[in-house]
């Protein structure tokens, strides 16, 4: 219907056309033709431009290859500091934070309950010593007019005896003496090791003591520190299988800023058995510390170089596609073709990822723009620049962290 309606309109513009021109008026004529022309023509839509697609080479080379850990730090030793005797606490010796000698004092308790006590003691080991003397001089005494008969035996037994028993008491009281001693010294509350006093817990007036569920303070050792991670079962077998003597593997620190520690660390510990709800190893990495810089409970990331691989294929990690856990990569031929491909990629270094299977070195990836290309389609490539998207690219072998997962497009 549509199209008988369009030839009626061309035949009325052709009579108008005619009828112009008869009148003398040609001018029309000719614009009437032009309408007829166009009108007869078929309009063509221009085809859409390629996409344009930013695409980097695949780059073929030798990385070192890392595993890395998210651990804490800890002191080398850690002493919780109590109090042995119960009494009021007088005086705070140290200032919070600061570095500790051993021996130093930290805390002192009132001392003078105790030294009336040890003076009490002292006053009895006198009287039990002058029992002894006393016994001793009627034990000299007698024994002469025993041999002699003198005196009967029960007598000389006596002698002995009250001889032993004051001997006895000297010796607890001396006893007693050394602990009323040791009771007045633990009145004065030392540190047990060099390092770092933490913040005091109690304060100057309060009643302290063994009882107390809380510590005074505590003090840790952290030249050396020690960075505490988890392994995996799997990479402790692997890695005692591939390195007979771990202890010898450098360790590196990257800190909570993101810089890297200037010391390199070693493998000091492991534990005794692997965590069964975990399935993972904790284990003790020890660093220097000589300017206490690092504290107890900080960010660690752990990583040491496990092996180096030769002629690695490296292609950008936003060039992977990650579909339903298939990795998919897209290829730009030399006539500008896209391939869709799978790979199968290995670890991640730094912002890329190395591709085992899948790719040549020297093709072409696209990198951004994965979402609007399609198999055969056509595209405009044009290079890749890391720095333009605000990501300079990281040196080969840096480890890329351990939370970030391929972009999925």
């Amino acid at each position: 219907m549509g199209g008988i309606m369009e030839r009626i309109g061309t035949i009325r513009i052709s009579l108008l056309s005619a009828r112009a021109a008869a009148l003398g008026f040609p001018a029309i004529a000719v614009f009437l033709a032009a309408l007829l022309a166009g009108g007869c023509g078929k309009k063509e839509q221009a085809a859409p431009p390629p996409p344009v697609v930013e695409v980097t080479n695949v780059v073929q080379k030798d990385v070192p290859i890392y595993k890395e850990w998210v651990g804490a730090l800890d002191g080398y030793v850690n002493a919780v500091i109590r109090a042995q005797v119960t009494g009021y606490l007088i005086k705070q010796d140290y200032k919070e934070g600061d570095l500790v000698k051993k021996g130093q004092v930290l805390f002192e308790i009132d001392p003078r309950t105790f030294q009336a006590a040890l003076d009490q003691a002292k006053a009895i080991l006198a009287q039990q010593k002058a029992r002894h003397v006393t016994a001793q001089a009627n034990l000299a005494r007698i024994r002469p007019l025993a041999a002699k008969n003198a005196v009967s035996q029960k007598d000389l037994d006596d002698a002995v005896g009250a001889e032993l028993s004051t001997r006895s008491s000297v010796e607890a009281a001396q006893a007693s003496v050394e602990e009323a001693r040791l009771n007045l010294g633990f009145t004065r509350i030392t540190s047990p090791v060099d390092g770092i006093a933490g913040i005091a817990k109690a304060q100057i007036g309060n009643l302290v003591g063994p009882s107390m569920v809380s510590e005074l303070t505590s003090v840790s050792t952290v030249n050396p520190i020690k960075a505490y991670i988890n392994v995996s079962e799997r990479e402790y077998l692997t890695v005692r299988k591939s390195n007979p003597d771990p202890e010898k593997i450098p360790m590196e620190l990257t800190l909570a800023d993101g810089s890297l520690y200037p010391h390199k660390g070693h493998l000091a510990l492991s534990d005794r058995q692997i965590d069964p709800t975990t399935g993972t190893l904790k284990c003790g990495i020890l660093f220097a510390n000589p300017d206490n810089r690092l504290r107890p409970g900080g960010y660690a990331l752990v990583r040491a170089k496990m092996a180096e691989k030769q002629g690695a294929l490296l292609v950008p990690q936003q060039a992977v596609t990650d579909l339903q856990g298939k990795y998919l990569v897209a290829v730009v031929s030399p006539d500008n073709k896209v391939d869709i491909r799978p790979v199968k990629v290995g670890e991640r270094i730094g912002p890329d990822w190395i591709v085992d299977e899948g790719l040549k070195p020297g093709e072409k990836v696209v990198v951004e723009g994965t979402q609007k290309v399609k198999p055969g389609m056509t595209v405009a490539p044009k290079p890749y620049t890391p720095e333009a998207k605000g990501a300079p690219a990281a040196p080969a072998g840096a480890a890329a962290k351990p939370a970030a997962p391929p972009e999925k497009r």
